[in-house]
């Protein structure tokens, strides 16, 4: 019975990276000998055992065959006969397919190192195309480690797993699991490029997939591309450390650029509302947390209304705060702000560039929101216990001369909003 550390710790600690977890192969031996040494078993498909004292995870070297579409239909084999080498040729990577026993000593038979040294993403063998989680999960190991290419034919065998429909019988949540992973490593943008230039991202978010070659105004949009513009924003937000809500906002919030009128292009007049429908169906579509899907969603429909906040009257702030629910959820608005400053900085071309550009609306939509909730809605509902069908626009009215004071915006008419 041998143990040996696999996989990310081995990689990471080549890297140079810090170590999180820890995943052990076992060869030579049986369910009943981990058993007897205090193991307990967990693994549900193959035998997986956590240690009695580490609780780390401890799996029987094994081998595997394909028997269905998809990543679920798989046969696996354990016994004490399967060799170290036999185990790793069905790991997806070559850097994830490097061991180390409990003297240090690494066996790497795959070549593991040399693409370690050489910044590639290979795939260890032809089982690589038989799970297509291992596209998700090598495009989100692109996001993590953004200076790695991805092998020439790993990426061929990809479109060709892409191709032969392996992509469509993934299940939604899987592809939520990995997407929003992903989203949360350093460069996002590499992991949409990388399911892109396989074909798969057409195949998991085609309303996101047709945004490249979508022109914009070169005046506002210097990157003219809204594909690439997408990727500057998401990158934004992982820049500045956003939370997932907001990084898949950024993601979403220019859906409605990919449906509106070819021949009205660069101008794209009516695209937020053209894309909160986009939206609801993606995240309808990918089984989206409520709370990622909700503000997507806002995002999608307000972020031109919050890029104009400057130019805007009291009155209409005060409806874009009740209309995105600011009021019981000030938080949420705020994380609108922030996917939205993304937005704006997220237009870089050879034109020009607006990453440090200054983003005054943040500030200026926050002031409305806290002078707005200063209002006490408690006593004009009170005071206006006679007639309580005008309470909803009394409570208004003071937030908008609250948040006029509070902007010293200019006493304007603004009976026509």
């Amino acid at each position: 019975m041998r143990t040996y550390v696999v996989g990310g710790a081995v990689r990471d600690a080549l890297l140079g990276l810090p170590v999180k977890d820890h995943d052990h192969v076992v060869v030579g031996a049986t369910p009943d000998e981990m058993i007897a040494k205090g193991f307990r078993p967990v693994g549900k498909d193959f035998p997986v055992f956590l240690h009695p004292k580490t609780q780390e995870e401890y799996a029987l070297a094994r081998t595997e065959r394909k028997t269905a579409p998809g990543y679920k239909g798989f046969v696996f084999h354990t016994s004490a006969d399967v060799t170290l080498e036999e185990d790793l040729v069905r790991r997806d990577l070559t850097i994830n397919a490097i061991a180390r026993a409990d003297d240090g000593t690494l066996t790497d038979p795959y070549g593991g190192q040399r693409d370690i040294a050489k910044r590639i993403f290979r795939h260890v063998s032809d089982a690589f195309a038989e799970d297509p989680v291992r596209i998700l999960r090598l495009a989100r190991f692109a996001a993590r480690f953004s200076d790695f290419t991805v092998a020439p034919e790993t990426n061929a065998l990809m479109k060709q797993m892409v191709a032969q429909g392996e992509v469509d019988a993934l299940v939604p949540e899987r592809v939520w699991q990995e997407l929003s992973r992903g989203l949360m490593e350093a460069k996002p943008s590499r992991m949409l490029e990388v399911l892109r230039d396989c074909g798969a991202l057409a195949r998991i978010l085609p309303e996101l997939d047709v945004l490249w070659g979508v022109p914009q105004p070169e005046k506002w949009h210097p990157e003219i591309d809204t594909g690439i513009h997408v990727l500057q924003v998401i990158d934004c937000s992982a820049k500045l450390e956003r939370e997932l809500p907001v990084r898949f906002a950024c993601m979403m919030h220019d859906l409605g650029k990919g449906v509106t009128p070819s021949e009205n292009w660069p101008a794209h007049h009516g695209h937020e509302g053209m894309g909160v429908k986009l939206v609801e169906e993606v995240c309808k579509r990918l089984r989206v947390p409520t709370e990622c899907r909700d503000l997507a969603v806002m995002t999608a429909r307000e972020h031109g209304n919050v890029g104009r906040a400057l130019q805007l009257r009291a009155n209409t702030i005060v409806k874009l705060l009740e209309r995105c629910d600011a009021f019981r959820k000030p938080a949420r608005f705020v994380q609108m702000l922030q996917a939205t400053e993304c937005d704006s900085r997220g237009r870089i071309g050879p034109s020009g560039s607006y990453a440090d550009a200054p983003f005054p609306q943040m500030a200026h939509l926050e002031a409305a929101l806290s002078a707005a909730r200063g209002v006490n809605a408690g006593e004009i509902a009170q005071a206006s216990a006679e007639q309580p069908q005008r309470i909803p626009e009394r409570v208004h009215a003071a937030r908008v001369s609250a948040v006029k004071l509070a902007l010293k915006l200019a006493d304007d008419d603004e009976s026509a909003e």
